[in-house]
């Protein structure tokens, strides 16, 4: 795991880009504080600076940028290659290793791979997490890749007539002519969603590579200034709707390729040479993946959680059970609400452009505690997307079959209805009522989902229902001025895809839009702020295919998501462990911001602060502080998007009061 950036001028270099390189390598040492290099050729002004942390082959064989034996080839990689041993191997049988190997590295197994086979053969051969910068010397071309779910970020643009790429935004910003200009247009959909999404970044010109992305970038395209498209050398659409059409209709059969698709990812990605372990929460994805460990390993696998002083948001003591269960070496994380508020300040720092998942908090926590311990740890990411473990795909269908029978303005009364009773009412309905429900019916923040519920009663279609679902918030154009708005519907946001009912188009949009945008970028900063490395082992190309060659009702059954995860785990671990009310990685933020955070917020909430984004809308921003204040609503989070968008303004500019 590393860090990677790089400049591409198009035109000789009239002085070395090495001092520049090297500052913006610097820039993300954390990513990479185990070595450090760069490499230059001076004909066409580009350079490729390395920060790496070393997880396989620690010795110097594996130094970066790494040039190819052949000379054609210079690589600077961000990730790991799970598959890269099977990939020598083959190689070996091919013929095209012929002088033998160099050292173990997944590095020197790409480089010999993209000689042998060509880049996008290999590409799709390699199962791995990447971020990859390719000089071809010979065609004079700079190759710019990234995996298939985007786990490894890779940013670029032209800055100052020159191409400029990195592992994040800090790198760009020590290029030589870096301006930073805000782009006012991606702040309705972050202050809707809480995070900048798709392809584009906070800055003008700035882009991010798409997942699954290859981008290739002559001499003549950087002298003209302009770039060629983006090619897709991998498809999660193409690549699920190939799967249906070769699902399994007998349930054992498609339950043993599951189990087997996960224990080889799993197994793949425990290959590193120092200390590795795994998050442990005790719920579905974690516990699986924790127990395919185990079940591979003749040592006692390590397990982390983290425990919070606040027991409504403290999963470690289910954890420790599953841990036990498991015969893991487990390691409880203590971490208190002072050390997450102690944090907050630095999140504009940790994630380079405004991001607003309160979930950052604890996973910052737990990721820079585990690194005191190992310096690899597998996680239960992506288990959600691929196996239906959102509850709005129970949700959604049952609501929408019967919303769609009501006329629109029946529906728009039930949702007034609704709003009758205020948010905190709920939640104290549930305090008292839920005692009685069954535990899959005990909703936290009762009041709140009701109320979202409400909002979306006056959709005209399930696409629209699903995006305000999907939203932190519904109305994001009402903390904007007029012209800032886009006019666009939440439905607009979302394309239709012919083949995939209505269950497969939302796991789909989820992996497509959540997990890429929100999810991964979440973990990535999080553990690479701590120089720990986080795998992914649901996030395989086997395992994709293999879930979706499920019939759905393998995945979402009996108002249930992920059963056919859960038919595996319950081999592994007893039923009466894991079924449990899902309490997700959640920190008390409407408390905190009426206490604790309340003088933070109310600097940052200023009117000189809100001034500096003149886009905000200031009036309804303080309309809604006051509200929340009040308790008369739950607006923590389009709250916490607003505050986390001025705090990364203030950072970026810290002259500002």
């Amino acid at each position: 795991m590393c860090g990677i950036t790089g400049i591409f001028q198009g035109v000789p270099s009239g002085h070395s880009l090495k001092p520049v390189l090297e500052q913006m390598a610097d820039a993300i040492a954390h990513r990479g504080p185990d070595d450090s290099g760069v490499w230059e050729d001076p004909s066409v002004g580009l350079g490729l600076g390395h920060r790496r942390l070393s997880i396989v082959d620690l010795s110097p064989a594996g130094h970066q940028p790494m040039r190819s034996d052949c000379g054609r080839f210079v690589l600077a990689f961000n990730g790991e290659i799970y598959n890269h041993k099977a990939l020598r191997k083959e190689l070996e049988f091919c013929g095209g290793v012929s002088a033998g190997w160099n050292g173990h590295s997944d590095t020197e197994t790409l480089l010999r791979a993209f000689t042998v086979w060509g880049i996008e053969k290999t590409l799709e051969m390699a199962t791995g997490m990447f971020a990859i910068a390719l000089w071809d010397r010979e065609e004079q071309t700079l190759i710019l890749a990234r995996d298939r779910f985007g786990e490894k970020p890779l940013y670029y643009g032209l800055v100052g007539g020159a191409l400029v790429f990195g592992s994040e935004l800090k790198a760009l910003q020590r290029a030589p002519e870096w301006k930073g200009t805000l782009a006012p247009d991606v702040l309705e959909n972050y202050l809707r969603f809480g995070c900048i999404g798709a392809q584009a970044s906070i800055f003008k010109d700035v882009l991010k590579l798409s997942p699954g992305g290859l981008l290739k970038v002559s001499v003549s395209d950087v002298r003209n200034g302009c770039l060629p498209p983006v090619r897709t050398w991998w498809s999660p659409v193409e690549t699920a709707r190939d799967a249906l059409e070769g699902h399994y209709n007998n349930p054992e059969i498609a339950l043993d390729n599951i189990e087997k698709a996960l224990a080889a990812s799993v197994g793949r990605q425990m290959a590193a040479d120092v200390p590795l372990g795994a998050f442990l929460s005790g719920g579905i994805d974690s516990s699986l993946v924790a127990a395919l460990m185990q079940s591979q390993s003749s040592q006692k696998v390590r397990t982390f959680s983290v425990g919070f002083d606040d027991p409504r948001y403290d999963e470690s003591g289910h954890a420790a059970m599953v841990a036990t269960h498991l015969g893991t070496e487990h390691t409880t994380l203590r971490a208190t609400s002072r050390m997450a508020l102690d944090l907050i300040p630095r999140l504009p720092e940790l994630y380079d452009e405004p991001f607003a998942d309160s979930s950052q908090l604890p996973t910052c926590l737990i990721s820079a505690l585990t690194r005191q311990h190992v310096t690899v740890a597998l996680s239960g990411d992506g288990g959600d997307e691929l196996f239906g473990g959102y509850n709005r795909y129970v949700w959604l269908p049952r609501v929408w079959s019967k919303l769609s029978r009501m006329p629109l303005p029946m529906r728009q009364a039930l949702g007034r209805m609704l709003k009758v009773i205020p948010s905190s009412g709920y939640d104290r309905m549930m305090a008292v009522g839920g005692k009685a429900l069954p535990s899959r019916y005990r909703i936290r923040t009762f009041g709140e989902k009701l109320y979202k519920l409400a909002d979306v009663l006056a959709c005209s279609s399930d696409r629209a229902l699903y995006g305000g679902l999907a939203s932190m918030n519904r109305d994001p154009e009402q903390l904007l001025k007029p012209d800032w708005r886009s006019g666009k519907s939440v439905e607009d946001l979302y394309p239709a895809l012919a083949g995939f009912n209505q269950v497969e188009w939302m796991m789909l949009m989820d992996t497509l839009n959540f997990m890429v945008d929100d999810v991964l970028v979440k973990v990535d900063r999080a553990s690479m702020a701590s120089s720990l490395e986080v795998r992914a082992p649901f996030l395989d190309p086997g395992v994709y295919a293999a879930a979706w060659q499920l019939p759905l009702d393998m995945r979402v059954r009996n108002g249930e998501g992920k059963w056919a995860l859960r038919q595996v785990l319950y081999k592994y671990v007893p039923r009466e462990m894991i079924e449990r009310p899902k309490m997700g990685f959640a920190v008390p933020l409407d408390a905190w911001l009426r206490g604790p955070l309340r003088e933070w917020a109310e600097d940052l909430l200023s009117s000189s602060s809100l001034a500096d984004l003149p886009m905000l809308n200031a009036g309804r921003v303080r309309r809604l502080w006051r509200a929340h204040l009040e308790g008369r609503r739950h607006y923590a989070q389009q709250l916490w998007a607003v505050l986390q968008v001025l705090a990364w303004q203030r950072y970026r500019r810290p002259g500002l009061p």
